[in-house]
C-alpha cells in the first residue's frame, strides 16, 4: 500500500531545475496545470519527471514514452531531454530525489515489519461477581516499546477514554479516576499488557481497547469485548389456591435478572394433563432477563400434596437447578371424628390444608385441668368420677374455616359399689352374732326337743 502511494506521489517541483528560457514551465506550480501547448513548449524538468512517474498526464493524456519537446522548430527525443535538465544546477536535486526515494523504499521495510508484528487479545466472557482476565500482548517485533494504554467503553462510560497507562519507570498509572478491581499482571520488557479485573459487574461489560506505542512502528492496538453472564434469582410462589371446580394458578417459578435469559420448564410427572403451564419474559434496558413459568390446574383434593419440579437451565448456570414444589390446595376441616384410644382417652380426627388446630370445650362448664389433660386433638381423663359427666365439643379450625364433632361422657361413681360392699359385710356380721347367741343360750337345742 505505501509503495503504491509512492509510486501516485507527484514530484516536489523545488526538486527539479527550471530552465530560464521555459517561463511557461516556471509560471506552472504543479504538475496538474500543465496544459498540452506547455507540455510541447518546455523544457521544463519537472514536467517530464510527472510523466515519468505518473506514466499519463491526467489531463492533456500524453504518453510518457513519446513525450519530446519543440525547441526552435524540433522535436527532441527523450534522451535529449534527460541530458538537458541533468546538467548544471539540475544535477544535485536529481540526488536529492534519489535521496528521497531511498526514504521511501526505508519507509516501506518499516512498515512490512510492523504488518507482520501481531497483537494478541480476544473476547472474554465472565460471571458477574466473578474475574475477568483481559488478555493483550504483542510478539514478533524488535521495536522498543515505551508505553501501554488502555481504553475501555462501558455501560457505566459510554464513551471511549482512558483509564491506565503502563510505563516502564512509572509502572500502571490509573486516568480519570482510580478503581482498586484493576490489577496489571502483564510484563512490560515482555510486551505483555494483561489486565485482571474482580468482582466484576453488569456496569463494567463493553469493549476494551489495548494500545502498544512502539518506535519506529508507532501505535498498535486491539479491541478486547467484555461480555457479562448474570445468573438468575430462583424462586416458586405458591398461589395459595383454594378447594373449586374452575381452572387456577397453582404456583409460578421465576428466574429473575439473568443474562442470558434463563430456560424455565416445569416436570409434572404422573399428573400429565390435569395441569398445564405457560412462560412469558420480561426484557430490561440493563441487558437482564425475567422469565416467569405458570403452573395451572383444577384444584381438587386429590392434586392435593403431588410433587412437581421447576428446572432452570442456561448460559449463566454452571448445572441446571431444581425446585422442588408440592401442589397445595387449601381447603377447610372436611369433617371432624371423635374416636376412642383407651378408656380414658379420646382422639379428633379431621382433614384439612392447612392442618386444622383443635380446641376441647365442656358444654356449660369449663374443663377441670386436675380432672382431664389436653393434648392437641387428644384428650385424656385423669379420674372417673361423676364430675366428669357432660357434653364435650372438639372444634378443629384453620384459615380457611372451622368444624367440629361431639362426645357425651358418663361415668359411674365408684363409692356406690363400695357402699353396698360395706352393707353386705354388716349385714353377714350381724346375722353371724345373732346365731352365736341362740346356741349359746340353748334356745336351738329348746327348739329342737319340742
Amino acid at each position: 500500500m505505501i509503495f503504491n502511494e509512492f509510486l501516485n506521489m507527484q514530484p516536489d517541483c523545488s526538486l527539479w531545475a527550471v530552465p530560464k528560457h521555459c517561463m511557461r514551465a516556471r509560471a506552472c506550480l504543479s504538475p496538474r496545470a500543465c496544459t498540452c501547448d506547455c507540455v510541447r513548449a518546455c523544457t521544463c524538468a519537472r514536467v517530464y519527471a510527472f510523466h515519468r512517474e505518473k506514466r499519463r498526464c491526467r489531463k492533456c493524456r500524453v504518453s510518457a514514452r513519446i513525450l519530446m519537446r519543440r525547441k526552435r522548430g524540433g522535436w527532441l527525443d527523450r534522451g535529449s531531454q534527460m541530458t538537458a535538465h541533468l546538467t548544471g544546477r539540475s544535477m544535485p536535486r536529481y540526488f536529492s530525489l534519489i535521496t528521497c526515494r531511498l526514504l521511501l523504499i526505508s519507509a516501506l521495510l518499516f512498515t512490512r515489519e510492523a504488518d507482520a508484528l501481531q497483537v494478541i487479545g480476544g473476547s472474554v466472557t465472565a460471571i458477574q461477581g466473578g474475574t475477568a482476565i483481559l488478555p493483550c500482548h504483542v510478539t514478533d517485533i524488535s521495536d522498543d516499546l515505551t508505553q501501554i494504554t488502555w481504553q475501555r467503553k462501558t455501560r457505566q462510560n459510554p464513551h471511549k477514554n482512558n483509564f491506565i497507562t503502563i510505563q516502564p519507570r512509572n509502572g500502571p498509572q490509573f486516568v480519570n479516576g482510580h478503581d482498586d478491581r484493576f490489577k496489571y499482571i502483564g510484563n512490560f520488557n515482555s510486551k505483555n499488557g494483561t489486565l485482571q479485573l474482580s468482582n466484576v459487574t453488569l456496569k463494567d461489560e463493553g469493549s476494551y481497547t489495548c494500545i502498544f506505542t512502539l518506535f519506529p512502528s508507532g501505535n498498535q492496538k486491539i479491541e478486547i469485548p467484555l461480555n457479562l453472564l448474570v445468573p438468575p434469582f430462583t424462586s416458586v410462589m405458591d398461589n395459595l389456591p383454594t378447594l373449586g371446580t374452575e381452572e387456577v394458578l397453582f404456583a409460578t417459578c421465576t428466574a429473575a435478572g439473568s443474562k442470558p435469559p434463563a430456560e424455565v420448564r416445569w416436570l409434572t410427572g404422573a399428573l400429565g394433563d390435569k395441569v398445564r403451564t405457560t412462560t412469558n419474559s420480561t426484557q430490561y434496558d440493563n441487558g437482564t432477563t425475567t422469565t416467569v413459568s405458570s403452573l395451572f390446574g383444577v384444584p381438587t383434593r386429590k392434586i392435593n400434596g403431588h410433587q412437581v419440579q421447576c428446572v432452570i437451565s442456561g448460559d449463566s448456570l454452571s448445572t441446571e437447578e431444581t425446585l422442588a414444589f408440592t401442589i397445595q390446595v387449601y381447603f377447610s376441616p372436611i369433617e371432624v371424628k371423635i374416636s376412642a384410644i383407651s378408656e380414658d382417652s379420646f382422639e379428633c380426627v379431621t382433614e384439612a390444608n392447612p392442618n386444622a388446630k383443635f380446641t376441647w370445650i365442656r358444654s356449660g362448664q369449663y374443663l377441670l385441668e386436675s380432672a382431664v389433660k389436653v393434648e392437641g386433638a387428644n384428650l385424656q381423663l385423669l379420674s372417673l368420677t361423676s364430675d366428669l359427666n357432660g357434653l364435650y365439643q372438639c372444634e378443629a379450625s384453620n384459615a380457611y374455616g372451622s368444624k367440629h364433632g361431639q362426645l357425651y361422657m358418663h361415668v359411674t361413681s365408684g363409692t356406690c359399689r363400695v357402699a353396698w360392699a360395706l352393707f353386705l359385710v354388716l349385714l353377714s356380721l350381724n346375722v353371724g352374732a345373732a346365731a352365736w347367741y341362740f346356741y349359746k343360750s340353748g334356745r336351738f337345742q329348746s327348739c329342737g326337743s319340742k
